[in-house]
């Protein structure tokens, strides 16, 4: 793949105008789910069109193969094997698979951020009840850089009765990447599971699922794959499969076998079948371009206000630590006014996420985002910072 420089709007431009988005306002909240691009809207129209024609004679004599072809594109993708992943409804079911599933016994812990997902906390504050379990929930300060701190964070609240480590790749409130591959060596080096909530990183970090260094894994396809909504996927390393009892009921395959986390019933074709044309969308692209050209679109409005007394960044300036989710705050302006009048007044379309007892404005630009768009957003701020 030729290398593209971020920065190089002749090229980018040709991207953007794949992408069919709403003239009514600048979306800048494309972290809920990404806008698929054009050719992949195409084929799914295709697929979906496809189904409702052929009804169960699809699904019956043409769906084993087409989902087969899929698993097989997404093994090559995330250079693990086909039968170690399960294509889900969102990252959010896969958690659910993999933490429920889990083999916890009373007494045991579960190691996890206050940074991590809402709906991880959810699930993990259910188990805790449900089977006596107890929560460990450590404190990684947004503007904590050291990743050997972070990691003594972690390594300082496991105790002997851990047995799980849940770790966010891409901190959903602020942007941040977090050191994943060392976290769960260090899970590994202390006989506990590292569980990875890779919800934001697939395609929008350019690696590969054995990078991790985890058995088990959750994602998006929805997100920055580009898939249609309704697109997950879940991993778990061949040899621990057996460890994890099916959330769905299943007698039908074997305990090893990972389609029986998969007993969810009809699912819909289109959505999943369209997952080879996003696929095919990013790889025209480069994993590595897009992850540089994203980082830029962050960098385009944040280095604009870096600076600026009274407006205060929730992302670490060092761009290694972040790709484009970005977080900021106003003073003397709660979050949910600037979201409010950056719709209102400049036409941009942001959401508010918090971070602890703090509330922050998260910006996330995509593909189909120009430097225009990223510097009406940062003109917006610099207007409203307080005068000193």
């Amino acid at each position: 793949m030729t290398d593209i420089l971020p920065d190089d709007e002749s090229y980018w431009s040709t991207v953007r105008a794949q992408y069919t988005r709403s003239a009514d306002f600048i979306n800048l909240e494309n972290g809920y789910f990404g806008m698929p691009a054009d050719p992949v809207r195409a084929a799914f129209a295709r697929y979906q069109d496809e189904v409702d024609r052929e009804n169960s004679f699809f699904l019956r004599m043409r769906w084993p193969g087409r989902i087969a072809r899929v698993k097989a594109l997404l093994a090559g993708f995330t250079g693990v094997a086909a039968d170690e992943l399960l294509i889900t409804r969102s990252a959010v079911e896969s958690m659910n698979i993999l933490l429920q599933g889990y083999p916890f016994e009373a007494g045991d812990a579960i190691l996890m951020a206050r940074h991590d997902y809402d709906s991880s906390h959810d699930i993990v504050r259910m188990l805790a009840a449900r089977k006596g379990l107890t929560v460990i929930q450590v404190d990684v300060p947004y503007d904590l850089e050291d990743e050997d701190a972070v990691a003594a964070l972690y390594a300082d609240a496991i105790t002997p009765r851990t047995r799980v480590l849940l770790v966010t790749h891409i901190v959903h409130r602020t942007g941040r990447i977090m050191p994943v591959a060392r976290l769960a060596a260090l899970a590994r080096g202390r006989g506990i599971d590292a569980i990875v909530d890779g919800a934001h990183a697939l395609a929008q970090l350019d690696y590969t699922i054995p990078q991790l260094g985890a058995q088990f894994a959750a994602f998006n396809l929805h997100k920055w794959v580009g898939a249609p909504l309704g697109t997950g996927l879940l991993y778990v390393a061949r040899e621990r499969i057996a460890d994890i009892a099916p959330l769905y009921g299943d007698v039908s395959f074997a305990r090893d076998d990972i389609d029986k986390f998969g007993h969810v019933g009809t699912v819909p074709p289109a959505p999943i079948m369209a997952v080879e044309d996003a696929l095919a969308f990013h790889a025209a692209i480069g994993g590595r371009n897009k992850e540089a050209r994203l980082r830029w679109l962050a960098r385009r409005w944040m280095d604009q206000v870096a600076d600026v007394p009274g407006v205060r960044l929730y992302t670490p300036r060092d761009a290694r630590l972040h790709c484009a989710l970005g977080a900021f705050g106003i003073e003397g302006m709660p979050a949910a006014e600037v979201v409010r009048r950056l719709l209102e007044e400049h036409r941009i379309f942001t959401v508010v996420r918090r971070l602890g007892d703090v509330e922050a404005v998260r910006v996330t630009p995509h593909l189909h985002n120009g430097p225009a768009d990223l510097d009406a957003l940062a003109a917006a701020i610099r207007q409203w910072a307080p005068p000193r």
